[in-house]
């Protein structure tokens, strides 16, 4: 990782971290609480409906997509059309190996950048160097943990709202890259 700061610094790039996650209509079910006595009951709708949420983190700056179903590499291109319109300057993106990462598509869509904007891959297997894996964790297990809705889009107004608040509190950001430089 020491390698794409200095990338990054001599080239005077802004490293961008990015990466994709999915979320479905049943819940991530976690500790809660309820009366003394009664245990706490979540009535699921056992629906298999699901979002896709593609995510980036750039020092202090917590940019996000919501689709429905998988994303593909066109939602991949338009996403990172969105970063260079929110993020001035040349970009350093740094992600896995995901398929999608490395289409025809994205590409191309790269190579016509004319080097505004530049990838490299984490290691194979590496998740935990990537901060935006620690936020697509607190978003499940604390800010829609045990989350019961029935359709796509409320799960879609939950979570829009919960990466909203999440953005808006510095410390769940710097957390996630604390978390991810813990790892040697």
């Amino acid at each position: 990782m020491a390698e794409h700061k200095k990338k990054a610094r001599r080239q005077r790039r802004a490293i961008v971290y990015v990466d994709e996650t999915g979320l479905s209509t049943r819940p991530t079910r976690t500790r809660t609480w309820s009366p003394v006595g009664q245990t706490p009951v979540l009535q699921e709708t056992f629906n298999w409906k699901s979002l896709s949420v593609i995510g980036a983190l750039a020092l202090w700056r917590c940019l996000f997509q919501v689709h429905k179903g998988p994303i593909k590499s066109a939602q991949v291109v338009e996403f990172l059309k969105h970063l260079q319109r929110h993020i001035p300057g040349k970009l350093l993106i740094i992600w896995d190996g995901a398929p999608i990462h490395r289409s025809r598509l994205v590409a191309q869509y790269i190579a016509g950048t004319r080097g505004r904007v530049t990838v490299e891959r984490l290691p194979a297997y590496a998740p935990e160097l990537n901060p935006v894996e620690y936020l697509w964790g607190h978003l499940k297990c604390h800010e829609i943990a045990n989350l019961i809705v029935r359709e796509c889009w409320e799960l879609s107004l939950e979570a829009t709202a919960a990466l909203r608040r999440m953005r808006r509190r510095p410390s769940i950001i710097s957390a996630c890259y604390s978390q991810a430089t813990l790892w040697p």
